[in-house]
């Protein structure tokens, strides 16, 4: 999966967030609860991990994301991006003022080992 390469420089805190609605508008994040936040060389794991996993075709399922990560520079004002994973339709959405439009819709493969992964450690972090 490809990820906004300054952003990912500059994020030095990942919020994980357990989603319980979609955002009601474009700029607004997504809606849940916060239930982790990796710094340092977690966080530089968890993006390395996020970056390797791969494409895949889309599946139909109406995007239901259960996670996302928000990532976060120095200042922890505003997000760099964020990025909402549905493991049943093999869709991740970005947003963010550092996502350009080529990135914001990518395909992953949710059976592939960095997808489980990932997934596990968002299930331990809840």
């Amino acid at each position: 999966m490809q990820l906004p390469a300054e952003a990912v420089a500059a994020t030095v805190l990942i919020e994980v967030v357990r989603i319980s609605a979609l955002p009601t508008g474009r700029d607004v994040p997504y809606l849940g609860t916060a239930v982790a936040y990796w710094a340092g060389s977690e966080a530089a794991a968890a993006l390395a991990l996020i970056k390797s996993l791969p494409g895949s075709e889309q599946h139909r399922c109406g995007f239901s994301p259960g996670w996302s990560v928000r990532a976060y520079e120095d200042s922890l004002d505003l997000a760099l991006f964020e990025a909402a994973f549905c493991f049943t339709c093999h869709e991740a959405r970005m947003r963010g003022t550092a996502v350009p439009p080529a990135l914001a819709t990518q395909f992953f493969d949710p059976s592939a080992l960095p997808a489980q992964t990932l997934l596990s450690l968002f299930r331990t972090a809840a």
